[in-house]
């Protein structure tokens, strides 16, 4: 049961009137045992003033300036205080500010010393499992916050819905669809090689074998991340979990579990249309994955990323491709002209895009899936073999009976969670796509590392300046930070370069010359503030930009950095010289 606990300052050792020079929380923050309330310096070091109790912060009592001594008032929680807490009676020690590197010496005594205190406090029910933290979801996300707690001393348990570990993004997600992606990239590059003087066959398909192959590649990733939980000696159990209390899950096998910190990585699903026919002929991402069979007649609901790499497999393998978007541009939200490079292509191809067009009807029938679509009031129709439902993903965060545990799960299966990754319970954490922002496994796995130091008991947060996005359609589309949609919409003011890859050697060498890049700048200090790469490879070469709006690089910082040549990633360089006027690979008059 919560109540209302007075935080003072404990002893100081020989120190008074000891300064405070720094405020870490404030009034509604959700603090933990020994997280950092403020930090205190006097002439020989510098302190942090941890907290003693569980709780959400009501009011503070001390400002940057004053001067405290043992047993001030720091601060007022609501919630409750452990009966037994390193932090409640102790002299502080001195401790070095700035020093990012988590101190590994004495990390488990103090994990399990938090541990002990809040078990004594709320007492925890008799299960048939129990761990210091709990993780339920093994993809990137659940994995990796899994795998950095068991680094940190942490005994963790590790549960999965599914046989085996890796989640959708292994399993049926970005790693199979990225194998079926190179097998279309050979097929399409043989094809493109006639031109050039060197002719192939017509490949011939074998559906089973380029399935089998697809698995094995899955196989492997899911393999050793057996291995490495054995290895870090985590304990991985197969059910599903739904929580009984904040400190109690049960699993459809049987079992239970208690636990003094879990982190939610649930992950999410794919969206369905309400009101279709249940047939196999109509399938989500994950069917479509499985090539069974290869149809003649392929429609894809939905222009997003997910849709259109599917159409890029299915499209190598010969089959007629038809998309259909409600908005008036397919991947929505991206900047247009990033996407005239892919539609020259699939135009060439057996595509037929139908922008502005809602889906009217589908029914099943012995010849195929019939479809209405209707577009300014008229209305068409045609029959296909097979029908790939792409509309995005929902959160899974409203599956786990969250509200048992006190967490607040928003109608969409969002968990509003914090920089340091905590929800409104502050020792239940949630990670990867159910916590809001993009549904992206490398947005995941760093948000897991943090959940992770967190629950450890270390200072950090999630503070990413940007997350790229890559479609790894052909050609690949990726950006990064700031696009010009957005500079628009926002009223920023921005410069833009723009290198086509007509101008770099590799790209011609490669055949492939639709492509180019582009970054935006701040026009007074030339520091970068986003960029878009078009071409083969874009996902990879994506990575320089994303470190430079990261570090607040320039384009003179970029410009100066030798890049080797002849390589597409010469074309990010291009764009920098071209800011600074140092360009000699294009002639393109100064505007400044």
């Amino acid at each position: 049961m919560s109540e209302t606990i007075k935080l003072r300052i404990p002893k100081l050792g020989d120190f008074e009137d000891v300064e405070v020079i720094e405020i870490l929380v404030a009034p509604g923050d959700e603090v933990g045992v020994e997280d950092s309330l403020i930090t205190l310096e006097t002439d020989k070091a510098t302190m942090d003033v941890p907290s003693s109790a569980v709780g959400k912060i009501i009011s503070l009592s001390v400002d940057v300036g004053d001067k405290v001594n043992a047993g001030d008032l720091v601060a007022t929680v609501e919630g409750f205080a452990p009966t037994v807490s390193a932090a409640q009676d102790t002299t502080i020690q001195p401790v070095e500010r700035g020093n990012a590197k988590m101190a590994e010496s004495g990390k488990k005594e103090r994990i399990l010393a938090t541990a002990a205190s809040i078990a004594a406090a709320e007492p925890l029910p008799e299960t048939t499992h129990f761990a210091d933290l709990v993780v339920i979801g093994a993809g990137p996300g659940g994995y990796t916050a899994a795998f950095r707690a068991a680094d940190l001393g942490m005994d963790v348990i590790l549960v999965e819905r599914n046989p085996t570990l890796g989640g959708v993004c292994l399993n049926v997600g970005c790693i199979p669809s990225k194998a079926l992606l190179h097998a279309a990239k050979v097929i399409d590059d043989a094809e493109a090689m006639a031109e050039h003087g060197v002719k192939f066959g017509r490949p011939e398909i074998d559906a089973d074998g380029l399935r089998a192959w697809k698995n094995k590649v899955v196989g492997r990733l899911t393999g050793g991340l057996t291995q490495l939980a054995k290895q870090r000696k985590v304990r991985v159990i197969h059910g599903l979990a739904k929580f009984e209390s904040s400190r109690h899950l049960s699993l459809d096998n049987g079992e239970t579990i208690s636990f003094d910190r879990c982190i939610i990585a649930a992950g999410s699903e794919p969206a369905m249309i309400p009101g279709l026919p249940d047939d196999p002929r109509i399938v989500d991402s994950t069917g479509a994955l499985e090539l069974d069979p290869i149809p003649e007649k392929l429609l894809v609901v939905g222009g997003g990323i997910i849709g259109l790499e599917m159409a890029c497999v299915y499209s190598a393998l010969g089959v007629s491709i038809t998309v259909v978007e409600l908005m008036d541009s397919l991947m929505p939200g991206t900047d247009k002209d990033l996407l005239r490079p892919f539609l020259k292509i699939v135009r060439r191809r057996d595509y037929n895009i139908l922008l502005g067009t809602r889906l009217s009807g589908m029914r099943a029938s012995s010849e195929g899936i019939d479809v209405l679509f209707e577009k300014g009031g008229e209305t068409t129709g045609d029959t296909f073999d097979k029908v790939l439902v792409s509309v995005g993903r929902r959160a899974n965060g409203d599956k786990l009976a969250a509200e048992n545990a006190g967490v607040d799960v928003d109608e969409r299966g969002i968990i509003a969670v914090n920089k340091q990754m905590q929800t409104n319970v502050a020792h239940i954490f949630a990670i990867g796509d159910l916590a809001d922002g993009p549904m992206l496994a490398h947005k995941a796995t760093h948000e897991a590392k943090v959940a992770a130091e967190v629950a450890a008991g270390g200072k950090v947060a999630f503070d990413a300046r940007t997350i790229p996005s890559v479609a790894y359609t052909d050609p690949e589309i990726a950006w990064v930070g700031l696009t010009e949609t957005e500079a628009k919409e926002e009223g920023i003011s921005y410069e833009k370069t723009q290198i086509p890859w007509a101008a770099s050697g590799r790209a011609l060498s490669l055949s492939r010359d639709e492509g180019f890049t582009k970054l935006l700048w701040e026009k007074n200090t030339g520091r970068v503030l986003g960029g878009a790469i078009v071409g083969p490879n874009a996902g990879d070469l994506i990575s320089e930009v994303v470190l430079a709006v990261e570090m607040g690089a320039d384009a003179t910082d970029i410009g100066l950095t030798i890049h080797p040549h002849p390589t597409l990633s010469e074309t990010v360089a291009f764009a920098a010289e071209a800011f600074d006027g140092t360009l000699t690979d294009l002639y393109i008059p100064r505007k400044r």
